[in-house]
């Protein structure tokens, strides 16, 4: 079984050692909140030896309760907006980061198909966010975004791999004493 697209490989194989230095320079570490990935963003992390150094945890949150009892998410949040969408990606995020050790969060939350679209959210939609906590006030900045990926199960999923990952490092590149 092939979990990434050989292009999605080549690409994490070098988006992965440029996180972890960067997470590693301001000694911060990462946590993940994963729904249509289901883990795989935790294992492509952990992948990378001497990952404890950044990687704090992963939460795998297929299920809607799974988000609810986990990270927090309001079941009310869950029932307005839908699994999929902004707000919920956005609670993932947060409630990640405040059930952990970590100063980063990402979270995904998607259809990766091939069944399960409709026309709101087709098969490929996927929304993703990431919340970072200040060392010193404590305060949450969230960011996030949603994405229509064309492609089978396996291109969503290595898509919102390498976008999750991609967006953190860009994110961290954009900080004073950034590497």
């Amino acid at each position: 079984m092939h979990l990434l697209t050989p292009d999605a490989q080549r690409e994490l194989d070098t988006l992965l050692p440029a996180l972890a230095q960067a997470l590693r320079a301001r000694g911060d570490q990462l946590c993940c909140a994963e729904s249509c990935t289901g883990g795989l963003i935790a294992a492509a992390c952990t992948e990378l030896a001497g990952s404890s150094d950044w990687f704090d945890r992963g939460f795998v949150t297929y299920s809607n309760a799974a988000k609810v009892d986990l990270l927090g998410v309001p079941p009310a949040l869950i029932d307005v907006h839908g699994a999929v969408s902004d707000p919920v990606a956005r609670a993932m995020a947060e409630g990640a980061l405040l059930r952990s050790a970590a100063h980063w969060s990402l979270a995904v939350t998607g259809i990766a198909g091939p069944g399960g679209g409709s026309t709101d959210k087709p098969v490929g939609t996927v929304c993703l966010a990431w919340a970072h906590r200040a060392s010193l006030s404590g305060e949450v900045t969230l960011r996030s975004e949603r994405q229509v990926w064309p492609g089978d199960r396996q291109a969503v999923r290595s898509a919102t791999l390498q976008c999750a990952l991609g967006r953190l490092r860009g994110w961290l590149g954009e900080l004073p004493g950034s590497i």
